[in-house]
């Protein structure tokens, strides 16, 4: 008989839509997420398909506005800003912290329903007609000139922010309060500090967007003078509010990445992470001064020169942190007992990427650099490589790892492997060539080009073709090991953490007994075995 687990202790709609455990909710909200993946991997799709060619073959100047906006709003808003805290950090965090739930379990699950209710206005005012602001809705276009569906949207992003905001909260109390016993802060994993890193940025910031898309409403419904400065407003003050929040959110999209990369590079090297405690309070460092560069986006909006040279300056401090991280693993790689599964080619791809995406920032953080660079193709290769090759992979990464323990199932390492691969090679060859076409000046949201660009933009849409494959390739793999997978052991990988100290899959409430800490995290020794037991 089979032993009963969060997933066969009931079947029904209701057990699921109504249900209150927190692994459940990952599950519902990671359904959601390939939702979400699909609708804005088609725009990009549509996007890079027109870019192949100098002129406009298949789409319109409107539609390809509406194209890019949909694909920027519902890629960073829909899946970016929550797929890792809301699907990996809302399975794993209760049982690596020996908890029976998070402390707010029915709040957990009005959380999802709140994404679920923004999401749809969003998709909606997409499938209405669509927005053709761009997903940062700068004014005045946005609240005097542009026809489309702007409210409708921004409402949905304003009600998905509650559900940021509340999951934060939810995150930081759970760790506050609900450790096991001897689960101090410095035997924390460091997943967790990140995340509640990540839990302080959602709390702190996100009001900063809701005020905004407020503020711009009001302004497009009742002639306010906040924005237009013909009636009062101020032209800056959007992209000071808007940028305020949306340069932490960047954080908020790495930061949880960065926590996966902590446990995949100390469990496939066999090593504790080097400089546990340098990591950990890198990943606050890098919380707190990320609320102090937000106007290194506006070098060429006419703020003062003064205003540029500091934030110039704290650009390349919030640089100082994240470099501590990549220096640390690298150093947890040195000597290690490395094994190359699947987890691990992601972390290492990881670590490339965003090492790319990183220093091309600092190009960006210099004031004679980015007047030449601001809204070109630089500026898009060097955000997603950040956002897509580092938080994207770093996903990856996870979900592979946790795998076995989220479905009680193993996959295929030979297809894990080669999607690894060709996400690497294929993001490579698709991001890689905007850079040399922003150096040489190709603005983006143009989808008509002068001919000499062309060669780079075929390399960048072959690319994505190879990308395109290398996401699709999990979703077969993945779906055939929850039906025809090798059952998990509770602990395939041999790693040391209270998430493997439970069956896979896990009871309802995680732990038959409360579990009790003794030792700093990743202490891997003798008995711990060389190989993993999953084929």
């Amino acid at each position: 008989m089979t032993e009963p687990d969060y997933l066969n202790n009931a079947y029904t709609l209701r057990s699921w839509f109504f249900t209150t455990d927190h692994k459940r909710i990952a599950i519902l909200y990671f359904a959601t997420l390939i939702c979400f993946f699909c609708v804005g991997g088609a725009a990009a799709t549509a996007i890079r398909i027109e870019l192949a060619t100098p002129q406009a073959d298949l789409v319109s100047s409107d539609t390809y506005n509406r194209l890019f906006t949909m694909h920027g709003v519902i890629m960073v808003w829909f899946f970016l800003i929550p797929s890792i805290p809301n699907t990996l950090g809302n399975f794993i965090v209760p049982l690596m912290i020996g908890a029976r739930d998070l402390a707010f379990p029915r709040l957990n699950l009005m959380n999802w329903y709140l994404f679920i209710a923004g999401g749809t206005v969003t998709l909606f005012a997409i499938v209405a007609g669509g927005i053709d602001t761009g997903w940062t809705f700068y004014t005045p276009f946005s609240t005097l000139y542009s026809n489309s569906y702007v409210i409708v949207a921004v409402t949905g992003i304003f009600i998905a922010g509650f559900s940021s905001i509340l999951t934060g909260l939810n995150f930081i109390v759970t760790i506050h309060r609900l450790r096991a016993p001897g689960l101090t802060w410095y035997r924390l994993p460091l997943f967790i500090w990140s995340l509640y890193a990540t839990s302080v940025i959602l709390v702190l910031a996100t009001p900063v967007l809701a005020i905004t898309l407020v503020l711009l409403a009001t302004e497009r419904f009742l002639d306010v003078g906040i924005f237009d400065p013909k009636i009062g407003g101020d032209p800056l003050l959007f992209q000071h509010l808007f940028w305020f929040y949306s340069h932490p959110a960047v954080y908020i999209m790495i930061l949880p990445g960065m926590g996966v990369v902590n446990e995949l590079i100390s469990c496939f090297s066999r090593k504790p992470v080097f400089g546990y405690k340098f990591v950990a309070w890198a990943s606050l460092a890098i919380a707190a001064v990320g609320f102090l560069v937000w106007g290194h986006h506006m070098f060429v909006s006419g703020q003062s020169l003064l205003a540029s040279l500091v934030f110039s300056f704290m650009s390349f401090i919030v640089a100082v942190p994240s470099a501590i991280k990549v220096f640390n693993w690298t150093a947890t790689l040195h000597k290690g007992s490395l094994r190359f599964e699947a987890p691990m080619l992601y972390a290492l791809a990881f670590l490339g990427l965003f090492t790319i995406g990183g220093l091309t920032g600092l190009f960006l953080a210099c004031l004679a650099f980015d007047v030449h660079a601001t809204d070109t193709y630089f500026v898009v290769a060097h955000f997603h490589y950040i956002m897509v090759g580092g938080m994207v992979t770093a996903y990856f990464g996870g979900l592979h790892y946790w795998w076995p323990k989220i479905t009680g199932r193993l996959y295929s390492e030979y297809w894990a492997r080669t999607a690894a691969v060709l996400i690497f090679f294929g993001f490579n060859l698709t991001f890689f060539p905007q850079f040399v076409l922003g150096a040489e000046g190709m603005p983006r949201r143009y989808h008509v080009y002068p001919p000499e660009f062309q060669v780079w933009n075929v390399l960048s849409s072959g690319g994505a073709t190879i990308l395109a494959a290398g996401y699709l390739l999990p979703m077969f793999y993945l779906g055939y090991s929850l039906f025809f997978g090798v059952r998990a052991p509770a602990n395939p990988w041999d790693a040391p953490g209270l998430e493997w100290q439970t069956p896979s899959p896990p009871p309802e409430f995680n732990f038959e007994s409360q579990p009790v800490v003794t030792r700093a995290p990743y202490q891997y020794g003798p008995d711990f075995a060389a190989e993993p037991q999953n084929a």
